[in-house]
C-alpha cells in the first residue's frame, strides 16, 4: 500500500471524470479516443484498488462535477490540505500495522518450517542456521567469498510462490559473493563448481525484517534451487 497521495488523488479525480462522462463498461472501442479512454480507465482503476474501501466514488464524482462547474467548494483549501495529510497518515499507519503482523507471521512460520526441515533426509545445517540439500555434488573448485560466480537459480517462498528465476529468463546470473545476501555468500562457498544444491535461508541471512519491495515480505524464509556453473576469472 505504498502510495503517493498526490498521485492517488489525481487518479481519483480522473476516475470521477471518466465515471461522470457516461462511458459504459460494455462500450465497444471503435475510435482512438475510445481506446485512449479505456487505457486511462485501466490505469486509474489499478491505482485505486488499494484504497477502494477508503473512498465513496459517488461523493468523488459529485465533487468533480461541482469543481468543474465552478461551484463553491464544501472544503476550504486549508481544510482539504488537512484532510489530505490525515489520510496519508492513516494509510501509512495501516501499512505499518500490516507489515508488523506479516513480519510476526513469517517469522513464526519460518522457524517452524526450519525446525522440522532440519531432520529431513539429506538436509544439512550450518552454525548460522542455513540449511541445504546436496542434489548433485560437482567436482570443480569451491569459490571464495571474494570470487565472482555464474549460477542458475530459482527462488521461492515457503508457500511455493516463485519470486525470481534465472532459469526462466534463460540466462545465468553473475555476481560477486560478497555483494549478495549472507545466506548466498555462505552457501556458494560450500559448493564445488558443477554442484546443484537446494538452500533454505532463514530471514536473518536473507532480507531480514525489511523484506523487499516485491513479493519477499518481512522475516521471510527463502528457498533456492542453485546450480554453480563457474567461477568467473577476473
Amino acid at each position: 500500500m505504498k502510495l503517493s497521495l498526490r498521485h492517488t488523488l489525481l487518479a481519483v479525480a480522473a476516475a470521477g471524470i471518466i465515471a461522470g462522462s457516461g462511458a459504459a463498461s460494455g462500450q465497444e472501442l471503435k475510435t482512438e479516443k475510445d481506446k485512449v479512454s479505456y487505457m486511462v480507465g485501466m490505469q486509474v482503476g489499478g491505482s485505486l484498488v488499494q484504497i477502494k474501501d477508503e473512498i465513496d466514488m459517488n461523493i468523488v464524482i459529485a465533487a468533480i462535477h461541482s469543481a468543474m462547474a465552478g461551484d463553491q467548494p464544501k472544503l476550504s483549501a486549508e481544510e482539504a490540505m488537512a484532510v489530505q495529510q490525515e489520510f496519508a497518515q492513516k494509510l501509512q499507519g495501516k501499512r505499518e500495522a500490516e507489515m508488523q503482523a506479516l513480519a510476526v507471521k513469517n517469522k513464526e512460520e519460518g522457524e517452524a518450517f526450519l525446525a522440522q526441515n532440519k531432520s529431513a533426509k539429506g538436509v544439512r545445517s550450518t552454525g548460522s542456521g542455513l540449511q541445504y540439500l546436496v542434489v548433485t555434488e560437482g567436482k570443480g573448485a569451491k569459490p571464495a567469498s571474494t570470487d565472482t560466480v555464474k549460477v542458475h537459480y530459482t527462488g521461492t517462498l515457503l508457500d511455493g510462490t516463485k519470486f525470481d528465476s534465472s532459469v526462466d529468463r534463460g540466462e545465468p546470473a553473475q555476481f560477486a559473493l560478497n555483494a549478495v545476501i549472507p545466506g548466498w555468500t555462505e552457501a556458494l562457498q560450500l559448493m564445488p563448481v558443477g554442484s546443484k544444491y537446494t538452500l533454505w535461508i532463514p530471514s536473518d541471512l536473507a532480507y531480514g525484517d525489511r523484506g523487499t519491495p516485491g513479493p519477499i515480505g518481512p522475516n521471510a524464509t527463502l528457498k533456492f534451487d542453485v546450480e554453480l556453473l563457474e567461477i568467473v576469472k577476473q
